[in-house]
């Protein structure tokens, strides 16, 4: 099932996104922020919370204070060296009253120990990613579209149990979602937590958990079990390293969400996803973006261009953090309104126009939410429909939609639900991939057309402003967010001439040809 797509039109969006992403590169890579050097004392070991529950890794860039344009690295290297300490016990000192290390003349040491332990950090993230791929040689890799179930009830050991239970259900991967607001945090929670809002706390000593008990699965499963959490809002690059370390499979890493949906500062959000998408890239784990976000604050119909427009703007981006198109997971939404007939037309064709764009990527694809009511027996059909569309256009991931989900939290009745339904359908419908054409200068073609060009004029408005200033207008998702405006700003610092982040010297790409990847 293909379409007959303009060319000309396909190749000018793909060169647009990469225009309008240069400048936002070029701002990131000439500043760092507090979540970006706390990320340097998290790969360096540092861990724990002091006797008020700060985490350590906010004790130390705290006190660089007006240093942190020179980053956090050499300082926290030369305490090392002065105390013969590892950075862990530098960071308990610093909570104790000490200051961090200040001699100049141990800079060339300094520089020397911060690159060692880069080296380390980096080799600790290859050898998870090398056993992530010794597993799924091992166990297998199941049959796309990957099905993909959310738990988040607050306490991870419950999450780890649930877990399991979607694993045996016929989940592939599972999703342990965030606790209510957490992305508005500046710092990131300590250690295995047991309450949580609508969610329970992204750790690392939680990521630790629940990774655990989907890998005790995976023989039993005869497959390999993927585990997602969320590396956004203000903690973003500190999420992804926790993530990176405990060998989480995807991440909800997004360019945009935390700037829409949670009023977090635009220039510290795209500094702060850089650097996360960066370490996602080394560690092997697929990106989930969040355009699907958007149609529940704007209309379906009228801003499916949005949502690929976005898309295109997120590949760019998230090339220039060095992520290969294999690990960027765009994302997309069936919010289709079941009172206006012809609607599934309009969203077999926005599906099939993703995917046909993206070949490349693990396209995630988001159920109904916006137009979801109390009716769960309407849900459910409307459920099945996004299933169809999803296995029938392609999909890689489909996130299930759950009876539930807008009454309650749902039950774990009602999650299983959702699995048999897409699993009967995907079995009954896969053949339609493959076996069905659209009908040349049909529904299907002339609004996935319609679609394109509406896409590609938005980005050309968007490249003649840049993207600050469309962001601020509100020409996504409805929702506008001036430049300095939001949350974190205060929290964003230009790399001074003596600024040193170890690994960004491993890991930084070129940026020369980047957009054209």
């Amino acid at each position: 099932m293909t379409l007959d797509l303009d060319g000309g039109l396909t190749d000018e969006a793909f060169a647009l996104a990469g225009s309008i992403a240069a400048p936002v590169m070029e701002f990131a890579v000439d500043h760092t922020t507090v979540a970006i050097e706390r990320t340097v004392a998290r790969l360096f070991g540092v861990d724990g919370v002091d006797e008020l529950g700060v985490p350590f890794p906010n004790v130390l860039v705290d006190a660089l204070g007006p240093g942190l344009p020179g980053g956090l690295a050499l300082p926290l290297a030369q305490a090392c060296i002065e105390r013969s300490a590892s950075p862990q016990q530098v960071a308990e000192a610093v909570a104790a009253g000490e200051k961090l290390g200040s001699d100049p003349n141990l800079s060339g040491e300094a520089r020397e120990l911060a690159a060692r332990l880069a080296r380390e950090a980096d080799e600790r993230i290859v050898a998870q990613r090398a056993r992530r791929d010794a597993l799924i040689a091992e166990h297998g890799d199941p049959q796309t579209p990957w099905l993909y179930v959310i738990v988040a009830t607050g306490n991870i050991h419950e999450d780890a149990r649930q877990a399991q239970a979607a694993a045996r259900a016929g989940a592939d991967v599972v999703a342990v979602i965030r606790s209510t607001a957490q992305s508005l945090l500046d710092y990131v929670p300590y250690g295995e937590t047991t309450e949580g809002f609508g969610g329970t706390f992204a750790t690392q000593a939680n990521f630790r958990c629940v990774r655990a008990a989907l890998d005790e699965l995976m023989p039993e499963a005869g497959r390999y079990l993927r585990l997602t959490n969320y590396a956004s809002g203000l903690c973003m690059p500190e999420i992804a390293a926790c993530g990176a370390l405990e060998r989480l499979d995807m991440m909800l890493n997004d360019s945009m969400y935390g700037i829409l949906f949670r009023d977090i500062n635009p220039e510290r959000t795209f500094c702060d996803q850089y650097v996360s998408r960066m370490i996602n890239g080394r560690a092997g784990i697929i990106i989930n973006t969040g355009e699907d976000n958007y149609l529940t604050t704007a209309s379906g119909r009228e801003g499916g261009h949005t949502v690929v427009a976005s898309t295109l703007i997120n590949r760019a981006l998230a090339l220039a953090a060095g992520i290969p198109e294999a690990q960027i997971g765009l994302g997309h939404a069936f919010e289709i309104d079941p009172d206006l007939p012809g609607q599934i037309v309009d969203e077999w064709a926005l599906a099939l126009l993703i995917r046909e764009l993206f070949p490349n990527c693990p396209i995630k694809y988001m159920p109904p939410t916006k137009h979801v009511t109390g009716d769960i027996f309407r849900t459910h059909a409307i459920g099945s429909m996004f299933n169809l569309v999803g296995v029938a256009t392609g999909q890689h991931i489909q996130l299930l939609s759950v009876l539930t989900e807008a009454v309650h939290t749902p039950f774990l009745a009602d999650r299983l639900l959702a699995i048999q339904d897409a699993r009967r359908v995907f079995e009954a419908a896969r053949p339609l991939r493959d076996s069905l054409a659209p009908v040349p200068g049909g529904p299907l073609e002339l609004r996935a057309q319609q679609v394109l060009a509406e896409a590609v004029a938005l980005l050309r408005r968007v490249d003649e402003v840049g993207m600050f200033a469309a962001i601020a207008q509100g020409w996504f998702a409805d929702t506008a967010r001036p430049r300095d405006g939001g949350r974190g700003r205060e929290g964003v610092a230009e790399r001074g001439p003596d600024y040193v982040n170890p690994f960004l010297e491993l890991w930084e790409p070129q940026l020369a040809g980047w957009a054209s990847g």
